[in-house]
């Protein structure tokens, strides 16, 4: 139900009142919630930064445009303290910009850990490295 949910381009924080009703229940008392505040935190903290400079000219935040899958699956998975080591390459334009979950390829995120969410296009799109979410048929190779 979802998928057809529209947010505005760059909102971190869910348009919707039932995905923000989800963000709030138990916040102070759930990891999940507490975790997801922390990022939030974090994202006013690196939007404060000075933009980047030549030759970068794309910056993709999925964190900003990917919220609704990235939530999803913080909610999903993170329900007890645990122990975990994360090692991986860094992210590529067919994984995270895509899904919004970390280390997470398009078909694993959608079939495996069967997390949706609707993703929105991130401004300042790259038009070789396009975001089509949990809709792109590229796999990361990474």
């Amino acid at each position: 139900p979802d998928e057809d949910d529209e947010g505005a381009k760059g909102d971190l924080v869910p348009a919707d009142e039932d995905e923000a009703d989800e963000d709030e229940e138990g916040d102070e008392g759930d990891l999940a919630g507490r975790f997801l505040r922390l990022e939030r935190e974090q994202d006013v903290e690196l939007r404060a930064l000075p933009p980047f400079g030549a030759p970068v000219a794309h910056v993709y935040r999925p964190l900003q445009y990917a919220w609704r899958p990235h939530r999803r699956f913080v909610r999903r998975y993170l329900r007890t303290p645990k122990r975990v080591l994360f090692l991986g390459m860094n992210p590529g334009p067919f994984g995270m910009a895509q899904t919004g979950v970390p280390f997470g390829e398009v078909w694993h995120v959608r079939e495996w850990l069967r997390v949706t969410g609707a993703v929105t296009k991130p401004p300042g799109e790259h038009p070789k490295r396009p975001v089509l979410g949990l809709s792109c048929r590229r796999a990361e190779v990474s």
